[in-house]
């Protein structure tokens, strides 16, 4: 099926990582410089874009007016260790990699695209490790992103004392799902772990204090874009005004 939007690439050179990166840019059909976009940027881009069909959904949503005026915006990884030296909390060039998001990322996408310069029209989206950097990203600067996707984070006990320390989350728009299976989630890394319990423990807490969180469990769910394709729709009509 032939897209109905426009796809760039357009190329950071970033001097927090000393390397170039690409941002996927997805403009929909109606674009317009007259109006103002929302801007949901992706990490894990290309998955979201080849296994998440995102531009078929964006195509599909702007046409039925269920989706109003979003940019979408890719940004992907080497490989397996680049991605977790990047996402990880732990990871080596997790730090460098928030302030390419914050103070690259952002500041380009503004110059480039009209948007409404406000925290809640950007959106941060991820799968797995994707959405744990996603989540503690958005928590670290909420007045920069006021949105945030997790389609099955990544959630140990380090994320979830680092989500206990944030001050601002009851701020943030949370649209947060968990597949039924995933108490056996199979990790890109191999391992096999608990993935149902921990993100419950983190449901629990962001219930108590938030009134924009919507959770959901995906029948038999597993740790697989089998199951987060299939949530897309109502990840995005929820989430995006």
């Amino acid at each position: 099926m032939a897209r109905k939007g426009k796809m760039i690439d357009k190329e950071i050179e970033s001097k927090y990582l000393d390397e170039t990166k690409v941002l996927k840019i997805y403009y929909p059909e109606s674009f317009s410089d007259l109006y103002k976009y929302n801007i949901c940027i992706m990490f894990d881009g290309d998955d979201y874009y080849q296994m998440g069909r995102i531009a078929t959904y964006s195509d599909r949503l702007h046409e039925d007016y269920e989706l109003t005026n979003t940019i979408f915006v890719g940004i992907h990884y080497k490989d397996a260790e680049d991605r977790r030296r990047k996402y990880h909390p732990n990871g080596n060039e997790y730090d460098a990699f928030t302030k390419f998001v914050v103070k690259e990322v952002v500041p380009l996408l503004d110059d480039l695209l009209p948007t409404y310069h406000m925290g809640k029209s950007r959106i941060l989206m991820g799968d797995s490790l994707a959405g744990t950097f996603s989540l503690l990203t958005a928590l670290r600067y909420p007045n920069t992103f006021g949105k945030v996707i997790l389609q099955s984070p990544f959630i140990d006990e380090a994320v979830m004392e680092q989500v206990k320390q944030a001050k601002d989350h009851a701020a943030l728009d949370i649209y947060h799902t968990i597949g039924e299976k995933e108490n056996e989630a199979k990790l890109t890394d191999g391992r096999t772990v608990d993935q149902l319990t921990p993100n419950r423990e983190l449901r629990d807490f962001l219930e108590a204090g938030n009134s924009n969180y919507f959770y959901y469990e995906l029948e038999d769910g597993e740790h697989t874009w089998k199951y987060w394709q299939k949530d897309m729709i109502r990840a995005l009509t929820t989430t995006i005004d």
